[in-house]
């Protein structure tokens, strides 16, 4: 298949786009319905974008951003959503000696990004409506599975009928686990020798904020006209 390569049991994507393109068309497959797309920011608005295109649906984002472990930016013992929702990891807290201190102080570092975040990437449009309609979450990868769970229990707040989380890799233990929060995951390859999810994309670099915006743009100037044409 284009943009996506087999190599042993496992799947390389091209990029975070293709990704999004047949995690769509999965989707589609499988018969999901989904009112709204959401992906989590950053990584995860382009496969959100090309998953919105394929089912036709408006496009928003969950703004999100790990908690960091002390010794590594990578680590996450948590995360925390713009709006204040925040997943906390007690055992790799515990493992790592990680002190409340630290932690309080890494909260508010990470919830004032995410607020600026939200601000500066909505502009003046306001959040999609979801009540009562059925949501799919889109991420480029899940790792922990802690802003997978952040993002969750953020738009349950917003009253959608269904939240099913969608990506392209994940690991199976914290698919397994996101499986008890959310209506259903559909990760379309679990790999057996999973470290990072950079590592199934050819090109997997940092996803620029003006491309975030750029793809928000796009698809609300899509939906309206589709919007213009049913009425």
């Amino acid at each position: 298949m284009a943009n996506a390569y087999a190599y042993g049991h496992e799947v390389l994507f091209e990029d975070r786009r293709a990704a999004g393109r047949f995690l769509g068309m999965e989707l589609q497959r499988r018969g999901v319905h989904a009112g709204a797309v959401l992906g989590l920011t950053r990584g995860g608005v382009p496969v959100a974008y090309e998953v919105a295109a394929v089912l036709g649906t408006p496009l928003d984002l969950v703004v999100v951003k790990k908690l960091r472990a002390p010794a590594s930016g990578e680590l996450a013992i948590g995360a925390v959503c713009a709006d204040g929702t925040s997943v906390l990891h007690p055992e790799t807290i515990r493992e790592l000696d990680v002190t409340q201190e630290y932690v309080d102080s890494e909260f508010q570092v990470r919830l004032a990004e995410a607020q600026a975040a939200e601000r500066s990437y909505r502009d003046h449009h306001i959040p999609l409506h979801l009540t009562g309609i059925p949501v799919v979450l889109v991420d480029d990868g899940i790792a922990t599975g802690a802003t997978m769970e952040a993002a969750i229990r953020s738009v349950r707040k917003r009253g959608p009928s269904r939240v099913v989380v969608a990506v392209p890799v994940g690991s199976n233990e914290a698919c397994m686990e996101l499986r008890h929060v959310s209506d259903e995951v559909i990760c379309m390859a679990t790999p057996r020798n999973f470290w990072a999810v950079g590592q199934f994309y050819r090109q997997f670099a940092p996803v620029p904020d003006d491309e975030v915006r750029s793809l928000l743009a796009q698809n609300r100037a899509t939906y309206e006209r589709w919007e213009v044409r049913r009425h």
